[in-house]
Formats: C-alpha cells, sequence, structure tokens
C-alpha cells in the first residue's frame, strides 16, 4: 500500500467516503471517463431490477473530474478494507493505482476503482434514455437509485466540476420518475 494513501472518488465517494479524510482535492484522472456502465445488483438495484451506478471506463483522449482524498495518517488498513467491502462486492470493479492532477499541476497516485469491461455487469455504451428508464425506476441496500445520481451531479456542480451529462440525465429521470 502507497503512504500516503491517495483515493480517487468520481461517484459517491465525493459525497459520502465514510472514512477518516486528511485532505480532499479536487483532482483530474486522463484516458477515464465517468460512466453510468455498471449494473448495480447490490446498491442501487437487485438482481431481479438492476440499476445502475457510476464506473471509470477507460477511454482514449477521456479526462474525469472529480476528489482525491489523502486518508488521515493510522487509517490506510482500515479504509483499503471498507472500500474493498464497499466497491469490490460483485468484483465488477478492478483496483487500480493511476496518476491524477491536481488544479495547481502537482501529481499524485490514487486508488481508483474501475470498471472491468470483461465483467457480466458491465453494460458500456447505453442510450441516455435507456440511463434514465433504469435508473428511475431501481432501488438497492442503499437506497433508490435516483438518490444516487442526483447527489452525486449535485456535488460535483458544488465543486465547480459539473459534469454535463449526469446533468441531462437527472433532467430525464426527474421527468420520467417524476421526482421534482
Amino acid at each position: 500500500m502507497r503512504k500516503p494513501l491517495w483515493v480517487f472518488g468520481y461517484g459517491s465517494l465525493i459525497w459520502h467516503p465514510d472514512f477518516p479524510v486528511a485532505e480532499r482535492r479536487v483532482a483530474v484522472l486522463h484516458g477515464w471517463h465517468r460512466s453510468f456502465c455498471m449494473r448495480s445488483i447490490h446498491h442501487r438495484g437487485s438482481v431481479e431490477k438492476p440499476g445502475l451506478v457510476l464506473a471509470l471506463d477507460r477511454a482514449a483522449g477521456a479526462e474525469c473530474a472529480g476528489v482525491a482524498f489523502r486518508v488521515a495518517e493510522g487509517g490506510e488498513d482500515q479504509t483499503l478494507a471498507a472500500l474493498r467491502e464497499r466497491e469490490l462486492v460483485s468484483s465488477a470493479y478492478l483496483e487500480d493505482w493511476l496518476p491524477v492532477r491536481f488544479e495547481d499541476g502537482e501529481g499524485v497516485i490514487a486508488l481508483c476503482y474501475v470498471i472491468d469491461p470483461d465483467h457480466e455487469q458491465y453494460c458500456g455504451g447505453l442510450s441516455l434514455e435507456d440511463q434514465a428508464e433504469i435508473i428511475a425506476g431501481a432501488v438497492g441496500g442503499r437506497g433508490p437509485n435516483p438518490e444516487y445520481l442526483f447527489n452525486t451531479a449535485g456535488h460535483l456542480a458544488e465543486l465547480g466540476i459539473g459534469d454535463a451529462d449526469l446533468e441531462k440525465l437527472a433532467a430525464r429521470v426527474r421527468e420520467i420518475g417524476d421526482f421534482g
């Protein structure tokens, strides 16, 4: 394990890291994009009615703005164990150590959870309409799928790194589900 331990958040980790954070900084990961490309059968959906969650999907020329968290000293082992329990529940994510850059140009190597494109839960390339219909009606162990989308889009906007695709998707899900 690298010390200090940095973790890159691009979805729910942004608004719910659930580990001891010593520092948080906006960061960019190159070569990957944030995508609703993973069917969720645990946290935001079920086996009977899968939802969708975000993953980092590799793409040439892509970039993903998110938050890099420096884990509080002494909390590294506990954080890694908790993240593995949370993120690797179905093995659709892979752990990877990737370089992220801060706004000032400084960079660190951060733990990232990326999608395994060969996993059965991978569903890259869904249209916005298909994503919206799936998300609008799914609920899992951590709550309704729309809540996950709305929280992520809202927190990205608050950080000044809004994601236009997520904002369009959130607007469509609100129309479909009448979420206001």
